[in-house]
């Protein structure tokens, strides 16, 4: 991986200090209300052209590391046709999921509404369905039962952050 760019949004305050001794170029989404769609195209167009290949790696998967990136890159170059890798476990669609620039470059270029899971369901015939059994691409935390879910597999203690507009108690 060359280049990591991090899409800030609603927690922006917190994140962005907790990456900014890194090696990273930071953009917030201005408009995190918009919805993942913008946040993906912002990336993208952060990173500009040059690259040949682009893993879009969601913040909620913490227990993606370096050998599943490696494995999905390795399915990219192995892949016997399409353009976009989607990793599939037990018939379920996960992330990341990895782009050519050619790909990258058709999301840019379409609907501002358009990104990563629309191009895909519009685009099959691009789409390389990578089967494996590596759980960890299916495995996000999206609500409190994720969370406890992912305590109980793990033993790590996690806490979802306030949403942004929660009144706090000294408020």
């Amino acid at each position: 991986v060359d280049e990591v760019v991090v899409v800030t949004g609603y927690h922006y305050a917190q994140i962005e200090p907790a990456v900014e001794t890194f090696p990273v170029t930071v953009v917030r989404n201005p408009h995190p209300e918009d919805g993942q769609q913008s946040s993906v195209r912002l990336g993208l167009e952060a990173l500009g052209e040059k690259f040949d290949v682009v893993l879009v790696v969601l913040a909620d998967q913490p227990l993606i590391g370096t050998a599943d990136l490696t494995e999905l890159i390795s399915a990219f170059k192995k892949r016997p046709s399409g353009s976009i890798i989607v990793p599939v476990v037990n018939g379920q669609r996960g992330n990341p999921i990895v782009l050519s620039m050619e790909a990258a470059t058709e999301i840019l270029g379409s609907d501002k509404k358009l990104a990563c899971r629309k191009f895909i369901e519009n685009n099959p015939d691009k789409v390389y369905q990578y089967e494996t059994a590596n759980d960890r691409f299916t495995l996000d935390l999206d609500t409190q039962e994720d969370l406890q879910a992912f305590e109980k597999r793990t033993g790590w203690k996690l806490a979802l952050p306030k949403p942004a507009h929660a009144k706090t108690d000294a408020a």
